[in-house]
């Protein structure tokens, strides 16, 4: 589908009319419904939009969500927004977490980094977490997204849904209190903790137990203190009072974890948190922006998806907010799921990749719901390298095949997340592997492996986006003059298939890559088989 095209059909979705007629009640006019615009689903919006697949997104609020909340983007996420062409809005608009000032009787007494510096690697460039608020980082999407001609329908809810063996019909109520039909192939919910979509599936979360309690959270604007330090005074009653500057903003984000019977997030009383428990007076609190309230819970589906409806996000998991994975693990979801629903939707791939999705994110969800936890019980606001979300990988998937022998130790092996490499095109002109894996397509990465039948990979491929690079031989592609991209990927002659989502989905010996790759595209990808 061409672009514009696209871009006509989106404008439609989010502008016009979508209602099914009653004499075409089958014919799905949309192919993916979204409930919810967090970051979520504004993330599976992008991907499916630059994918030309048809997406109608959602959101029961009258306005993008506001609020700070989550403004920890962490460095594998920052991969996925590089890829989404989201990143360098956010690093522009986003920055560092500064070092905690601990305060005691209105002086500093001490600091430390509670966020650990991690330094860029050629295969790691984001290698810290960057500091977002996520009512910010929600509107980068929403931006990223109308550049792609897609949008979001607010103040519009969806109500109730049925779904049969073509599709989704589901009862949408809009800001004037009217109820419309509308007709998808798909419907993903992405919309939150509380999830309608999955209340109605009758689908359960369980988890670990939390103890009770509540935190209260503001955006504020004040007077006094320094934008260095993540500042926090600790409670006489245990708790802790934190203000930290939010980095591209006027603004500090306060978590107050103080010890009340009932929490109170009036204006006023928010005033009277802060002037109680720092050297802060209330006249200095100029502004409360925004509030909300706290309460741990932990849990997670057991099945992400439905027939034709899916689970991402805060609707399948829900985290403690230690060690900041929560949005990090949903816009993943989001990530994995979207390049799926594009090559089923429009290159033919078997419903069966549909079911990959589950089987790849489920236990990851379950992993880091373990994490943090941990981190939750333990009270650690520490956040390392640990929490960078690059070792995850899909070395068990089906949709991964190793099929070299006798590998070194640490070796990239098949289902690893595809790192960087500075590297040059043939002409000497510097670029990064990063570069070449931007954009909805698969990539081979021959290294080293001159006679490979790109030919016959280009056949196989058939409708299925794909680009072939080779490093290495007497026509290369790129150049790899300071080893970096051999130090990431071996020195053993390779070909790399890398998935859309930057995992290797298949890694093989150049005599039997062609074979194993054009097995994978077809199998699994939506290939169409070539023609004898």
């Amino acid at each position: 589908m061409a672009l514009n095209s696209v871009k006509e059909t989106f404008a439609h979705l989010t502008e016009g009319t979508f209602e099914a007629t009653a004499g075409d009640a089958t014919a799905p006019p949309v192919d993916v419904l979204v409930s919810g615009a967090g970051p979520t689903g504004l993330a599976l919006g992008i991907d499916l939009a630059r994918r030309g697949v048809t997406t109608l997104i959602v959101e029961r609020q009258t306005t993008l969500s506001p609020g700070a909340r989550g403004t920890g983007v962490q460095p594998r996420t920052q991969e996925v927004y590089d890829d989404l062409g989201v990143l360098p809005a956010a690093r522009a608009a986003g920055g560092v977490y500064p070092p905690m000032a601990l305060w005691e009787d209105g002086r500093i007494v001490r600091t430390h980094e509670m966020v650990e510096r991690v330094a860029p690697t050629p295969s790691t460039p984001h290698s810290e977490g960057l500091m977002l608020p996520q009512w910010r980082n929600v509107r980068l999407l929403h931006d990223r997204l109308r550049d792609l001609g897609g949008g979001v329908r607010l103040a519009t809810a969806l109500t109730d849904f049925t779904q049969d063996d073509d599709g989704v019909t589901a009862h949408l109520t809009g800001p004037d209190a009217t109820v419309r039909t509308v007709r998808a192939r798909y419907l993903v919910a992405c919309d939150g903790g509380g999830s309608t979509v999955r209340k109605q599936l009758g689908v359960r979360m369980t988890g670990p137990e939390l103890a009770p309690g509540h935190a209260v959270l503001a955006d504020v604007r004040l007077d006094g203190l320094d934008r260095d330090h993540w500042h926090r005074w600790t409670l006489s009653s245990g708790g802790f009072l934190g203000l930290l500057p939010l980095a591209g903003t006027d603004d500090f984000q306060m978590l107050a974890a103080a010890a009340t019977a009932e929490p109170d997030t009036s204006h006023e009383a928010i005033r009277d948190l802060i002037a109680t428990h720092t050297h802060l007076t209330r006249d200095q609190v100029r502004e409360v922006l925004w509030t909300s309230v706290y309460r741990p819970k932990a849990g997670m589906v057991d099945t992400y998806r439905h027939g034709r409806v899916f689970l991402a996000g805060d609707a399948a998991h829900i985290h403690s907010p230690a060690g900041g994975q929560g949005l990090n693990t949903s816009v993943q979801d989001a990530y994995n799921l979207g390049w799926k629903l594009g090559q089923v939707l429009r290159h033919g791939a078997p419903d069966a990749l549909l079911d990959t999705y589950e089987t790849e994110r489920h236990p990851i969800a379950a992993d880091i719901l373990a994490t943090s936890t941990r981190l939750h019980r333990s009270g650690s606001l520490h956040r390392g390298r640990e929490l960078h979300q690059l070792g995850i990988g899909y070395p068990d998937s089906p949709l991964t095949r190793e099929l070299r022998t006798d590998l070194a130790e640490g070796a990239r092996t098949a289902g690893d997340r595809a790192p960087d490499a500075p590297c040059t095109t043939a002409d000497g002109t510097p670029t990064h592997l990063f570069d070449v894996f931007r954009g909805p397509h698969f990539t081979v990465l021959a290294l080293d492996a001159p006679d490979l039948d790109t030919t016959a990979l280009t056949e196989a491929a058939g409708t299925t986006p794909l680009r072939t690079v080779h490093v290495g031989g007497p026509t290369p592609d790129l150049l790899d003059p300071d080893g970096h991209l051999r130090a990431a990927y071996g020195t053993t002659p390779t070909v790399f298939l890398i998935r859309p989502d930057g995992y290797v989905a298949v890694a093989a010996p150049p005599e039997s890559a062609a074979a194993a790759i054009t097995e994978a595209l077809r199998s699994h990808f939506g290939a169409a088989p070539v023609a004898v």
